[in-house]
């Protein structure tokens, strides 16, 4: 074969390899997060925002709690598609994860030099530590918003419960825009828009990812029942609910 006839056989052969390359670069990312799972996020984000601006004032006393039994059925949900959902949601990989801190920890010891530290892996232990916090002070936030709602501390006396109730809650804020500062922090050292995967369920690479179904369905459904619910408690008789629902004390004030 003369030098003439590899350049023409060649040529299509280049041709290929460019669409090729093209092809991949084109490909959207592999799926990382499943719809379930952001729709979760994006309620408990909005519940939590609402019930913080609703906090004072007696004119939004209702919507504060309606948006706080929002928060407390929205973990029950994710408790179980931690359970019984894809492995991916698991909140024993969190778990997993975070049980990893103690050998990071003996590797920055042993390090010789900061370039020797695996700094990813910090990372991705403070995410997980972060996610997990968030899960868990719900409970007592709900709890005392709750006690507080339905008079549990008027049998002490005072407003001790009421008070508990704030400093969870302007605690979980705190975690909250930790949260999001560690996001915009790793966004910066990684290159890489690291909430992306939470706003489409898409990394920005090509690489594969772990979800295999997007279960649309339970995202839908999800929402539709938080709909369903907001509807049913604006249907409901204000005057009664909020005399009925307020503390004792209160009560007791508005009959004298």
């Amino acid at each position: 074969m003369n030098a003439e006839q590899t350049c023409i056989t060649t040529l299509p052969l280049a041709g290929e390899l460019r669409h090729v390359g093209a092809s991949k670069a084109s490909t959207p990312g592999r799926l990382l997060t499943d719809a379930p799972t952001r729709m979760f996020h994006w309620l408990f984000a909005f519940s939590f925002l609402g019930a913080y601006l609703s906090a004072d004032g007696e004119q939004f006393r209702l919507l504060h709690v309606t948006l706080g039994y929002t928060m407390a059925g929205l973990l029950a949900f994710r408790l179980l598609y931690g359970l019984f959902g894809p492995r991916q949601a698991s909140v024993g990989a969190l778990w997993r994860k975070l049980s990893n801190a103690p050998y990071w920890l003996q590797s920055v010891v042993r390090s010789k030099s900061l370039a020797g530290i695996n700094w990813r892996q910090g990372q991705n232990l403070l995410m997980a530590l972060a996610v997990i916090v968030l899960l868990a002070m719900l409970v007592p936030l709900t709890l005392t918003g709750y006690g507080t709602y339905n008079g549990w501390g008027d049998f002490l006396g005072g407003d001790w419960l009421e008070e508990l109730h704030e400093f969870f809650g302007e605690a979980y804020l705190f975690v909250v825009l930790a949260h999001l500062v560690l996001i915009a922090g790793i966004s910066v050292l990684r290159r890489q828009n690291q909430a992306l995967p939470m706003l489409t369920g898409r990394s920005a690479t090509g690489t594969p990812g772990p979800v295999k179904k997007n279960r649309t369905w339970l995202a839908i459904l999800l929402l539709l029942t938080v709909l369903s619910y907001w509807g049913w408690e604006w249907q409901q008789p204000r005057d009664a609910l909020a005399e009925g629902r307020a503390p004792v004390s209160r009560q007791l004030n508005n009959h004298d």
